[in-house]
């Protein structure tokens, strides 16, 4: 059987592998790991019941518009 655990440190051994960056850090009852790669972020949680939820962020490209983070917190009010 494996083991969320061994879930775990098979994938980070892989990245290492690849120089692939990413960060470990406990999240809604589960070990996330954050990887960055060009142009995308993906958080892989990794539950002790042994399931894993994966979301993936993809960036849509560079913004020439220096007002675009005031736009952004306009969210946030």
């Amino acid at each position: 059987m494996t083991t969320p655990f061994k879930q775990v440190y098979e994938l980070t051994g892989e990245l290492d592998s690849r120089h692939v960056r990413y960060d470990l850090q406990f999240v809604r009852e589960a070990l996330m790991l954050s990887v960055a790669v060009p142009g995308e972020r993906w958080e892989i949680e990794f539950f002790e019941n042994g399931s894993i939820e994966l979301e993936r962020f993809v960036s849509r490209g560079v913004e020439s518009d220096p007002l675009v983070a005031t736009h952004l917190l306009e969210y946030f009010k």
